[in-house]
């Protein structure tokens, strides 16, 4: 098996520049995730981010979660859990409106560090999007223009910690999918391991990584850059013991923002359509949320479906 793609996001400003975007061309194309390094955010402010996630989940998250484990009888069961993840998870939301002031539990520090955080993120999630257009042989700015919508781009962060997991064989902790929206970008635990993507029919680590930022394309992407790119079905894989920490950010288009693949990407033959739909990114989510955990092919069609029968969609 090839190793999983690392790049070191601070050649680009050398020589190095040219194998950089091949290796992250590569990704793109064949695995659907990399992992940064020197990616620009700071290792103390990552540390503090890591820090007082940590103290957050033993202060108010991990009794909720074995409580809800005992309602459950989790601990106990016999046989395959196919509803249910292993996961504590809290949501926030920073684009196009922030919901930071309205969680309960967070404290000031954690706040605006998560604040702080937040706008890295976007910097660099914006900088990795038009690397991907360089790539894709787009002008600058196409996907985030694509992405805009009429309020700017919606952006979030789901924030998950992992606990030992008495049965991992029966209850995973995040069942297999593609992710919905644009690029995703995740500061995961160096020292827990549990992150996998689908890769050639096999499952494949996402290697655990002190400091670094793990990059993975949503469908949207694979819309836009009609199938060129691709999003990947990936998993996690609950242990027996440490908890795993997860912080994943979504970069997705704006609610109203209208997707379809590029133009300069399809191909001119006349014979030839465009293999992806056209749609309203909201519409897409609505149809996701009752069917994420089965194949991004199926929710493909029924978007298809509805662009043939609504003459605006195909306009």
């Amino acid at each position: 098996m090839e190793c999983f793609p690392v790049v070191d996001l601070s050649k680009l400003n050398g020589e190095e520049k040219k194998p950089t975007m091949e290796l992250i061309k590569d990704a793109c194309e064949n695995w659907g995730f990399f992992e940064l390094v020197n990616h620009g955010i700071s290792h103390e402010l990552l540390d503090i981010v890591e820090r007082l996630t940590k103290e957050h989940y033993k202060k108010f998250m991990e009794q909720r979660f074995k409580e809800m484990v005992a309602s459950k009888g989790l601990e106990a069961v016999q046989s395959e859990i196919n509803d249910l993840d292993w996961e504590s998870t809290f949501f926030l939301r920073h684009l196009p409106i922030s919901n930071m002031a309205e969680i309960p539990d967070l404290d000031e520090e954690y706040r605006n560090t998560m604040k702080e955080f937040a706008k890295e993120l976007e910097k660099l999630a914006e900088k990795l999007l038009d690397l991907l257009c360089e790539n894709l042989g787009l002008e600058q700015g196409y996907l985030k223009k694509a992405f805009y919508g009429s309020k700017g781009p919606t952006f979030g962060t789901k924030v998950s910690n992992y606990p030992p997991c008495p049965k991992p064989d029966l209850i995973k902790g995040l069942r297999a999918h593609t992710d919905a929206g644009g690029i995703i970008l995740l500061f995961q635990d160096d020292k827990v391991s549990g992150l996998q993507l689908l890769k050639d029919g096999q499952w494949v680590d996402v290697p655990p990584m002190k400091h670094s930022i793990v990059i993975n394309l949503g469908d949207q992407l694979e819309v836009i850059s009609n199938g060129k790119y691709k999003s990947v079905m990936h998993r996690v894989i609950a242990q027996t013991d440490g908890t795993r920490m997860s912080i994943a950010s979504f970069y997705n288009p704006g609610s109203d923002a209208v997707i379809c693949p590029a133009p300069a990407l399809v191909e001119e033959e006349a014979e030839k359509r465009q293999v992806y739909p056209k749609f309203v990114f909201e519409d897409y989510m609505k149809l996701y949320v009752g069917l994420k955990f089965e194949g991004k092919e199926p929710r493909f069609e029924a978007m298809k479906a509805v662009e043939n029968m609504d003459p605006i969609a195909s306009a």
